[in-house]
């Protein structure tokens, strides 16, 4: 096992602060930046990506940092700034501490974000699926592990990818 991972099990408690802390990112960006403020009704979903997501999934792959997008409706005339990322104090240090952020007292957040197609009709699950799937960098990256939505409320944990069988 490799010491700069925590094995700790991510619970609902855990998956609802990296919501909250997503949130008042995104809060604080469309404050700063006016012009983005129309994304807040764009909004698709939030979820925990990649490893933290992996070992929500299996317990198993450890968590170094956690990896939160939230996924925006695509719009041609808003789009979320691709490059945008970045990070936060989890604030709780029951997963450890990142080792490259010693000021923080629990492990890093990133915070990314993405506008993707949607179809009028298409659930987030619907939606993201199909983006993991479309072979671009960012949905091929992300789909090697895993994706569990932290948002809305009424989606918390349930596992978008990978899919079931």
């Amino acid at each position: 096992m490799n010491d700069d991972r925590s094995y700790s099990r991510i619970e609902r408690a855990d998956l609802e602060r990296l919501a909250a802390i997503a949130e008042a990112d995104r809060n604080d960006l469309f404050t700063r930046r006016p012009h983005l403020a129309a994304l807040a009704e764009l909004i698709l979903c939030t979820a925990l990506c990649q490893g933290a997501a992996l070992h929500f999934v299996d317990g198993r792959n450890g968590i170094k940092d956690f990896d939160v997008w939230t996924f925006y409706r695509a719009d041609p005339t808003h789009t979320f700034p691709p490059r945008r990322v970045v990070d936060r104090d989890f604030g709780d240090p029951k997963f450890g501490r990142s080792p490259d952020r010693p000021q923080y007292i629990g492990r890093r957040v990133d915070l990314i974000g993405r506008s993707i197609p949607c179809r009028s009709e298409d659930t987030a699950v619907a939606a993201l699926r199909r983006w993991l799937t479309s072979g671009g960098r960012s949905p091929s990256f992300l789909s090697q592990k895993a994706v569990v939505l932290v948002a809305p409320v009424d989606c918390l944990g349930l596992v978008v990818w990978p899919r079931a069988v």
